[in-house]
């Protein structure tokens, strides 16, 4: 991802202040640049890395950011910077796993002004947004809906109705994603290529805001939602021509502790057949909260294997974040 002092998108991209029912500037000044540090020895140094660079949103005048999780997943140290180059150390109030919405709270006050989140409803695949990240207005673009669809990741994640959004923005981790009245409809998640209805298509994917509000009171009082913790396997799982396969798995994971391998094909859980990623994700959540086991059937070199994984919440194998 390049850094701020390198690229720019062209004022033709950018949002046109003279056109906008809201204070652009403020909007975008409430963006802010966010910088984790993470340990080695934390469980997902490996794949996410020890430093951590996006962006945030200040959502109220006391220093509450919400940003993308998995820039705060396991730090033991977080710096905010606005775009008026104020530097201010901050701490993880709250990462929910289900939504990949995650919170933090500055340790001194903010010289910025926080935006609106707009949590009632999703907006239309025919609304204009505008995508921000840090660095002010340069780093601002307008863009468009393409869709608002179910996505599925591979480390067990699901959105029932995702936003899609293209043309992309390179700086997507965090960003905040504004609507015409200048609501926080969503925060930047990942950049996507893939092919939609026959045709090469890049974009990214937006994390609908929304989803905080039956949340937010659990996030900010306990860290976390109350709900029962979904079962995670650690199996890393893709979907390829309609069958699913394991990538890859979490080191001493439930799913390696159990047998799974690399490479085995997924064919099952219990008597119920494995038919598309998001639907093996809910078929696994729908048999009981985290510990419960899940009878799962491989395929491996041709023969057919049933292996048990004793499910855990995820949470436990995740370094506890410094609280202040």
């Amino acid at each position: 991802m390049a850094s701020t002092e390198e690229w720019k998108f062209p004022s033709s991209l950018r949002p046109n202040p003279e056109n906008l029912e809201f204070d652009l500037n403020k909007a975008i000044n409430s963006v802010v640049k966010i910088k984790s540090r993470i340990s080695t020895a934390a469980f997902t140094a490996e794949i996410l890395g020890t430093e951590r660079i996006g962006s945030g949103v200040l959502i109220n005048d006391q220093g509450l950011i919400l940003t993308v999780g998995y820039l705060l997943t396991e730090a033991d140290s977080i710096w905010v910077t606005t775009n008026f180059n104020q530097s201010i150390q901050a701490h993880v109030v709250a990462y929910d796993q289900a939504t990949g919405l995650g919170l933090l709270q500055t340790l001194g006050p903010v010289d910025i002004e926080g935006s609106d989140l707009a949590i009632s409803n999703l907006p239309g695949p025919s609304d204009r947004i505008y995508f921000a990240s840090y660095g002010g207005i340069e780093h601002a673009l307008q863009t468009d809906i393409i869709r608002i669809d179910e996505f599925a990741g591979y480390w067990e994640y699901v959105l029932d109705k995702a936003i899609y959004t293209s043309p992309p923005h390179p700086q997507w981790g965090g960003a905040a994603i504004f609507n015409g009245r200048g609501h926080v409809i969503g925060i930047g998640s990942l950049f996507l290529q893939e092919i939609y209805e026959g045709q090469d298509q890049q974009g990214n994917l937006v994390i609908p805001t929304h989803l905080l509000a039956p949340i937010m009171q659990d996030l900010l009082e306990y860290g976390r939602s109350l709900s029962p913790a979904r079962p995670w396997l650690g199996v890393y799982t893709i979907e390829s021509e309609g069958k699913l396969f394991v990538s890859s798995l979490a080191r001493f994971g439930p799913g390696e502790i159990a047998g799974v391998l690399k490479g085995d094909q997924i064919i099952g859980i219990g008597e119920i057949n494995a038919s598309g990623l998001a639907n093996f994700f809910r078929t696994v959540w729908s048999l009981g909260s985290a510990g419960v086991s899940v009878p799962l059937r491989i395929l491996r070199e041709g023969n057919r294997l049933d292996l048990v994984i004793n499910s855990i919440d995820r949470h436990e194998f995740l370094i506890k974040p410094q609280t202040h």
